[in-house]
């Protein structure tokens, strides 16, 4: 049975506890080896305002993977956190399904989510106010570099290369800005700046402008 066979329930909005209303989500959306992860690893570290939600995969880990990229699950488990209606968003690629809870951030906090196109069309169709990102990475070769030193195969390289055409030609007509994950440092900076313009209009730089560099 398909990852997404499922209605899913709606989850509450999140309230922030500083008074600024629902919190904002940020999607990182991109195709594998644009540097999504990084990305938002770094955004966490400079912002402690932002909550990154680990997302739910039924792939095996990675060798030298970190433990916590991911909640790695079996197939029934992730199934059935999916019939539960404990999903925000779900999709499934390359055989494998990957998914975000319903999203639980610390008082005060912004939801980030770093997730494939199909999941931030499901987030952006159930919070249309969600700010969501491009990521996309300078060129495939770049790309295909990236996904051999994280030690995928020529054959999922090749797969991940010529899917992420399309992720990005869709994910451009979907997202709010386009950042080209080129450097890292330059990349981090322009979406933090993005995030803070998006806070400073809907709450009126109640919440700052955007995260410090250093």
């Amino acid at each position: 049975m398909a990852c997404g066979g499922w209605p899913v329930a709606q989850g509450a909005a999140v309230d922030d506890a500083a008074g600024a209303g629902p919190a904002l989500y940020v999607v990182l959306v991109g195709p594998g080896g644009a540097g999504k992860g990084a990305i938002a690893r770094e955004l966490v570290r400079r912002d402690p305002s932002l909550w990154l939600s680990r997302s739910w995969t039924t792939r095996p880990r990675r060798p030298g993977e970190p433990e916590d990229a991911y909640v790695f699950v079996d197939r029934p488990t992730f199934e059935a956190r999916v019939r539960a209606g404990g999903v925000l968003e779900w999709a499934e690629f390359l055989g494998h399904c990957y998914g975000t809870p319903w999203p639980d951030p610390p008082p005060g906090s912004d939801v980030l989510l770093e997730i494939d196109l199909q999941g931030a069309k499901q987030v952006r169709e159930r919070r249309p106010d969600a700010l969501v990102v491009l990521i996309a990475p300078p060129s495939e070769q770049v790309q295909a570099e990236r996904l051999r030193g994280r030690g995928e195969s020529e054959e999922t390289v090749r797969r991940r290369v010529e899917k992420g055409r399309q992720e990005l030609a869709e994910g451009a007509l979907l997202a709010d800005a386009v950042v080209v994950n080129d450097v890292l440092e330059r990349a981090v900076g322009e979406v933090a700046g993005i995030i803070g313009a998006r806070r400073a209009a809907v709450r009126g730089g109640e919440l700052g402008d955007e995260p410090s560099g250093s």
